[in-house]
């Protein structure tokens, strides 16, 4: 099995307002690159003079914490990634002042050899509540904006338990999107041992492994692309998968998770560990018996507790804060 030509394009859209961002854009529950959605932005306008703008523009700004930044040597060519065994990761983190971090990217980037940096998922209205305040994104007033700063690097595909909105302020980035079905051709990463939380392919979308990973052209036909530039946005929904180049000697990106419809709930990938340890090794009929309790308890659309009297319905009435409560304390004892 061979690789197919580049993915297809993420669907664009030119002009989007709030409406038309929430209705239609969002309903659609796919990928879409907003182009020149953020063009406005101070910041955006920053870069635009070159790098060193870009850096004294967020020096001026200022910073209120320490950040924490992540680096890997140069043999790595930029991809934040695992150790050899899968033991560990090949990188290391640091915490410091962002000026420093600035001003140790810069001198990295001089070098003929470049290690890989970034500083990743900063609170903006912590970190810097200037910079906050002077780039908003209007599509979501109420969401917390996260900074991520770094040269040249390579982040694995990934999702995330939210919906996603990435803006490019500095330099180029280079998204390659797959379906939240296509898991079982991504090959992941250890499931106890997630560089962000989720898991992580093991395939280098550089140079494929087709004989380690024969299944990955299935995933790979399946792809979707977009280059970004400063003052573009994409629009990731929930659960699907993405991995992100940086292009440039420096890059920026502000970006916004929101609509975590986990709030309240269990841990979902808690959830996932356990029910991977209940039933991973019963014998094939067993599993079977499970996947069907779990389909029509959990995954179908039905309400399998309507033939039960309110008072009897237990954790399957309607959702509320107080029945979650009760939900939560019955397993936290039953795992005693």
């Amino acid at each position: 099995m061979t690789l197919a030509p580049e993915p297809a394009a993420i669907a664009e859209c030119a002009v989007v307002d709030v409406q038309t961002f929430h209705d239609q854009i969002r309903a659609a529950n796919k990928p879409v690159v907003m182009r020149g959605l953020v063009s406005e932005w101070p910041s955006v306008a920053a870069g635009r003079d070159g790098d060193r703008a870009m850096i004294d523009y967020l020096k001026k700004c200022g910073t209120a914490k320490p950040v924490a930044a992540i680096a890997a040597p140069p043999s790595e060519k930029g991809r934040f990634f695992y150790t050899p065994d899968l033991a560990a990761f090949n990188f290391i983190k640091a915490q410091g002042h962002l000026a420093q971090f600035l001003d140790d990217l810069m001198i990295a980037n001089e070098l003929a050899e470049t290690p890989a940096m970034a500083v990743q998922s900063e609170a903006l209205p912590t970190l810097s509540p200037v910079f906050a305040a002077q780039n908003r994104l209007d599509l979501l007033p109420d969401v917390e904006a996260r900074i991520w700063i770094g040269n040249r690097v390579r982040v694995g595909t990934h999702f995330d338990l939210t919906e996603n909105v990435a803006c490019v302020v500095a330099g180029r980035r280079r998204f390659t999107l797959f379906p939240p079905e296509q898991v079982a051709n991504l090959y992941l990463g250890p499931l106890e041992r997630t560089p962000a939380g989720t898991p992580t392919s093991l395939v280098d979308l550089q140079a494929p492994d087709l004989e380690k990973y024969p299944r990955f052209p299935l995933a790979w036909a399946e792809a979707q692309t977009a280059t970004l530039e400063p003052g573009d946005a994409l629009y990731i929904p929930y659960g699907w998968w993405h991995a992100v180049d940086s292009l440039e000697p420096l890059n920026i990106l502000v970006n916004y998770w929101w609509n975590n419809p986990h709030e309240g709930l269990a841990a979902p990938y808690d959830a996932l560990l356990h029910m991977i340890a209940a039933f991973r090794n019963l014998q094939p009929h067993q599993r079977a018996v499970w996947r069907s309790l779990g389909e029509y308890y959990a995954f179908s659309d039905n309400h399998p507790g309507d033939h039960l009297p309110e008072s009897a319905k237990g954790m399957l009435g309607p959702y509320s804060p107080q029945l979650m409560g009760q939900m939560m304390s019955y397993l936290k004892a039953s795992m005693r």
